[in-house]
């Protein structure tokens, strides 16, 4: 990439789909197609989706996702809750020993 005449920011933005028209378009020399061919590793399957490992979750999953928040939420609060509880105690006890 560092090579590439563009520049690496034109090669970064095809990254994961089909580039035929953007590689067409650019003008490219005979030479530069005929290096391509050195540089080519497969045809792209268009029927996948584009990164299958940064798919967004369905609703579903997002809702249980949410959920899962505040529930955690609500732990916090309890034990923030039961701190200052058990504080509080153990200053009266010491304040009664007084």
């Amino acid at each position: 990439m560092d090579e590439h005449p563009g520049g690496d920011d034109v090669v970064l933005a095809a990254i994961g789909k089909d580039a035929t028209d953007e590689f067409e378009d650019a003008g490219h020399s005979k030479s530069a197609k005929e290096l391509m061919q050195n540089f080519c590793i497969g045809e792209l399957d268009t029927s996948a989706p584009v990164i299958p490992e940064l798919e967004i979750s369905s609703k579903k999953e997002t809702k249980n996702y949410s959920g899962n928040l505040m529930d955690l939420t609500k732990q916090y609060w309890a034990v923030s809750v039961a701190i200052v509880g058990f504080s509080v105690v153990v200053g009266l006890l010491f304040l009664r020993r007084k």
